[in-house]
């Protein structure tokens, strides 16, 4: 069998980890604005842990082999996840759909909240799972690129979809095809993170801002721009109004884009790339319309009307959040009954309704209508059909990709 030396990361791969960390999606909270993230130590040290080299090899393989499975004995589950990530009651003391679970299935669920961003935690896990240990947990939550990675290199658990009848069912299409899970043997979505284009009604004259040609050519805006410093969002949506598929785009159609985008720089057409901080400037108006999160959006329009989003013609690029069995998880049989769980339409809504993120599972718009009616019709938590066949995903990249391309969009926002 193939032998594996844990992959260690590029200067530009690293650079770009912290600017996710320090002001990108990573720094952002679950609630109030999009992605909880460690900083100062905490966050260096998973940087550092990430790329070390000490790590003793472990073996490429297809999935992980599959470990004893003490689920049956051992009524329990070891959950990770990010925080503010859960619903909980009223009075805080509870959480409700786990609760739930508990009280039909039997099964115990150990809930921590110890993933603070991903590449810390995957310093975290990455010993033990490069030394073929368990990791003490039975599932864990981890965003796309991330699950990506783990499932190439053969650390994580390929699922029993027998125990994943709702999941199998209820899956959105718009999730069910990722590149890097065809088909989602290893993985299921937690949540879906959509990057839309947002305006403010008041500093555009009432004008819709619908595209990213408009963002980087109507003269009205110059100066009043901003993208995101996450090169995937960024990148994909210029992609896309480019009638580029960014699933399958080419190194040329790469350059095209940051070209394209370098021009716009070059004009002062925009102002600046920014990570969450753009929120502050467009509630104000200083930023007219922009390339953003939608989980922000959703928070801004709840104090600012004048705050309105737009889904391009062209499409939109949506990243997600995913459930993974690690690899030696003594728990993976209870682990699925866990996920399915969250499939179930009843259950998925009380979910969607505190956490307000896409919800990946088809058929619960009844049911969070019970909860809030405007959560129900709100496309940023349920896309319709329209919406939902414009979604896009970037594809995986390998590592030498993921370098050049990282190196090129730094000096494109002046990292």
């Amino acid at each position: 069998m193939e032998q594996y030396e844990p992959e260690s990361l590029s200067a530009p791969q690293l650079a770009a980890m912290r600017r996710s960390l320090t002001h990108g999606r990573g720094a952002l909270t679950r609630r109030s604005l999009l992605r909880a993230s460690g900083t100062g130590a905490l966050a260096l040290g998973g940087l550092g842990a990430l790329s070390a080299c000490g790590i003793p090899p472990a073996a490429r393989q297809e999935g992980a082999a599959a470990s004893d499975d003490h689920s049956e004995e051992e009524k329990q589950i070891n959950f990770s996840n990010w925080t503010e990530y859960m619903d909980v009651s009223e009075d805080e003391k509870s959480r409700p759909t786990l609760d739930a679970f508990t009280k039909r299935t039997g099964i115990k669920v150990k809930y921590t909240e110890d993933i603070n961003d991903n590449v810390e935690f995957f310093g975290k896990i990455k010993p033990q799972l490069a030394a073929g240990q368990d990791t003490g947990r039975d599932l864990v939550i981890v965003t796309d690129w991330l699950a990506a990675r783990i499932i190439r290199l053969g650390w994580a658990q390929k699922l029993d979809q027998a125990n994943l009848p709702h999941a199998f069912a209820n899956l959105s299409a718009q999730f069910r095809t990722p590149d890097w899970d065809p088909g989602r043997a290893y993985s299921y979505p937690w949540t879906g993170i959509p990057t839309v284009i947002a305006y403010n009604e008041k500093a555009t004259g009432g004008r819709k801002v619908d595209s990213i040609t408009q963002l980087l050519d109507d003269p009205r805006l110059k100066g009043k721009v901003s993208f995101l410093s996450e090169m995937r969002d960024s990148v994909g949506m210029t992609l896309l109004d480019m009638g580029k598929d960014p699933g399958s785009f080419t190194d040329a159609d790469y350059d095209a884009a940051i070209g394209r985008m370098q021009k716009g720089v070059d004009r002062k057409q925009i102002r600046r790339f920014t990570g969450n901080d753009y929120t502050a400037d467009l509630s104000k108006g200083d930023i007219a319309a922009c390339v953003a999160w939608a989980g922000d959006i959703i928070q801004l329009q709840a104090d600012n009307p004048a705050i309105k989003f737009s889904i391009p013609s062209a499409g939109y690029i949506t990243s997600s959040d995913n459930m993974l069995v690690p690899a030696k998880a003594r728990h993976k049989t209870n682990a699925e009954k866990l996920m399915d769980h969250y499939y179930e339409p009843p259950v998925a809504a009380r979910l969607a309704a505190y956490i307000n993120y896409v919800c990946p599972v088809d058929g619960v718009a009844g049911e969070l209508a019970k909860i809030d009616e405007s959560m129900a019709s709100n496309t940023l938590i349920l896309p319709d059909k329209a919406m939902a066949a414009k979604s896009r995903a970037f594809r995986s990249l390998s590592s030498e990709e993921e370098t050049a391309y990282e190196e090129k969009f730094a000096q494109l926002i002046g990292a």
